[in-house]
């Protein structure tokens, strides 16, 4: 059964960080590249960070280039999202996304992340 667990997620003040954490299973993780997207009420699905199968190339959205850092641990089955700098316009459900090259996608069920003080 394909499942993709996402952790991490909390409540922390503008400035603190936080890292995510999708623990992949039910697939051959190593053939997918990783996505991490956002989302909040009304809006549509953000791409956030992606990095690719074999975890060198990444790429960010504008916004958080320079704050946050996408990386995978293939030996976990893991993929991290480190965030840093973290300001109120972050808070999101991230969600964590695999997708490989026939375009098959899987996703996980979101955690909450707000920030506030």
């Amino acid at each position: 059964q394909i499942h993709l667990m996402e952790s991490g997620g909390g409540l922390v003040q503008p400035g603190g960080s936080l890292r995510l954490a999708c623990a992949a299973s039910g697939f051959t993780f190593t053939t997918f590249a990783m996505r991490w997207y956002r989302q909040t009420p009304g809006m549509e699905r953000e791409l956030v960070a992606a990095v690719d199968s074999a975890g060198i190339d990444t790429n960010y959205a504008d916004s958080v280039k320079g704050r946050f850092t996408i990386s995978r641990d293939d030996a976990k089955f893991t993929v991290y999202l480190q965030m840093n700098n973290l300001k109120p316009e972050d808070t999101a459900v991230y969600f964590c996304n695999a997708v490989d090259w026939r375009g098959t996608q899987h996703w996980g069920q979101g955690t909450q992340v707000t920030v506030s003080s």
